[in-house]
């Protein structure tokens, strides 16, 4: 019998993945959009990101309070340690990269006169103590924190191109049912 996770971190790893393919696709589209969609298309990347962030905390939340399954049998330990590396690498992602989102908006030079709506339907907080910044510290922040949120972009591929990697040979080549472990019913 299959060890699956909870229906709730199931629910929780799908949406984050859904929302992650979904912010890298929006921002690998909005260079090429007319210029009349790059705002809304990066409007609602900052929303997501922001959605991925509440998320994330729900995620490590949920996970204090329930231990995954353990790995089926069978998995060397190079494999085994692979695997705590690449979770933990993602679970740092899915803090660092809204993180550096949220903090590079709000030291944008504009900051303080163009709001953010989460969705369109409620203005969201910037950070004040970064928009109080003086303009040239403020500038040095965005750019810094605007490199290290593209410089972690990469991670993310790493990470999940190892984790799909990893789940796809475990399923396929070994026989093991480790899809079967995250995904929806019995």
């Amino acid at each position: 019998m299959v060890q699956r996770y909870t229906n709730v971190a199931i629910v929780l790893h799908w949406l984050v993945a859904l929302l992650i393919i979904t912010n890298v696709a929006l921002a690998w589209i909005w260079p090429v959009l007319p210029d009349a969609q790059v705002r809304p298309t990066i409007d609602l990347h900052k929303s997501i990101g922001i959605t991925i962030l509440g998320l994330a905390l729900l995620r490590i939340l949920w996970r204090i309070g329930h231990r995954p399954p353990p790995l089926p049998r069978g998995y060397a330990g190079w494999e085994i340690t692979a695997s705590h590396i690449v979770h933990w690498g993602l679970y740092a992602i899915l803090f660092a990269m809204p993180l550096t989102g949220w903090i590079m908006d709000s030291a944008y030079e504009k900051a303080a006169t163009t709001p953010m709506y989460l969705y369109g339907l409620f203005q969201w907080p910037r950070l004040g103590f970064i928009l109080a910044l003086d303009p040239a510290t403020k500038k040095a922040v965005h750019d810094g924190f605007g490199a290290a949120h593209e410089i972690i972009a990469y991670a993310v591929y790493a990470l999940v191109a190892l984790h799909l990697a990893g789940a796809l040979k475990h399923q396929w080549l070994d026989g093991t049912k480790e899809i079967q472990r995250i995904w929806f019913g019995r």
